[in-house]
């Protein structure tokens, strides 16, 4: 199973791509940052964004996308804009029929580091030693990766319980 993990954003946008086998061992696949600063305006982001995310799913060919879901920021601007990239990266993947699973950041830090309210340097330290990786990660990269991850072991806990993915992460 190939998981494409995105953690969006209006100025950077994580990707991660993991791979795991039949045992639940993940390998590192691919990650990068999509940098979306050098467009003219906001709506030349999001069109780098669609085609940087476009390109990644062509090249590397996931069978299911892992998201982070939106919180709410305290500059209502950046908040709509989050959403609107958010928005912009799962038409990206719906266009391509992929299956999207979404994931609150507290649910990732949960999974990755092991409490919800972890600094992004643990996540980064988390996801380097989870998938092998040297040196230090990218931050967005590494969140793209940790939510790949969080998919990867939710997937693992709803095999072995026989149950869909949202239920075996949630009770609601």
């Amino acid at each position: 199973m190939r998981i494409l993990g995105i953690d969006p954003g209006s100025q950077r946008t994580g990707v991660g791509i993991i791979d795991v086998d039949a045992a639940g061992r993940t390998t590192h696949a691919f990650h990068t940052a999509l940098v979306l600063l050098g467009a003219d305006d906001f709506p030349q982001r999001l069109k780098i964004l669609l085609n940087g995310l476009a390109e990644i799913i062509r090249t590397w060919q996931p069978q299911e996308v892992a998201i982070e879901k939106v919180f709410m920021a305290r500059n209502p601007d950046s908040a709509l804009k989050l959403g609107q990239a958010r928005g912009a990266a799962i038409c990206a993947v719906v266009m391509r029929d992929l299956p999207v699973h979404e994931y609150a950041a507290k649910e990732v830090k949960l999974a990755v580091v092991g409490r919800g309210g972890a600094e992004k340097q643990q996540i980064q330290h988390m996801v380097g030693i989870m998938l092998g990786l040297q040196g230090k990660l990218q931050a967005d990269a590494a969140d793209a990766l940790a939510i790949a991850l969080t998919h990867a072991h939710v997937r693992a806990t709803a095999n072995r319980l026989g149950v869909n993915v949202r239920q075996a992460w949630s009770r609601k």
